[in-house]
């Protein structure tokens, strides 16, 4: 079995931010998700549990953080295409989300960010396949 992820993130209205990742054409699974979180399947391995502040307390004896004026945590996701990067991250801000920075394009690699409603921000990047074949595969020996 593989290894999945689960990044817990707290959201201030749990039926909104559920609207907003459906408008982008995410799905979520039902078997973990009720009235106090909803799991974002994001792909077979990598899901976010969207969950109330109340929720998201019984984790952590932390304060949350506000994510519209702190940053802990950059969630980057990859593109199948520039094109999908554009096609996202536009829906995203049509939804409500907002664009933090301009688009990164480094040529073989491009990429953009948006702001969710609660203020996390999402990074969505595509890298060029055969950029990435060239890439070692091996890390090199370190010299004595």
């Amino acid at each position: 079995m593989s290894t999945m992820i689960f990044v817990n993130l707290p959201v201030a209205d749990l039926p909104r931010s559920r609207r907003f990742f459906e408008t982008l054409g995410y799905t979520f699974n039902t078997q973990f998700s009720d009235d106090t979180g909803a799991c974002l399947v994001i792909s077979e391995t990598i899901c976010a549990m969207l969950l109330t502040h109340e929720k998201f307390r019984q984790f952590t004896s932390k304060a949350i953080a506000d994510a519209r004026t702190t940053t802990e945590v950059l969630t980057c996701l990859s593109a199948e295409s520039r094109g999908a990067v554009d096609t996202l991250v536009d829906t995203a801000v049509k939804a409500g989300a907002t664009e933090p920075r301009p688009p990164l394009d480094y040529g073989f690699m491009y990429g953009r960010a948006f702001d969710d409603l609660d203020g996390h921000t999402w990074e969505i990047m595509w890298m060029d396949p055969a950029h990435v074949e060239q890439a070692p595969t091996e890390p090199a020996a370190a010299s004595a």
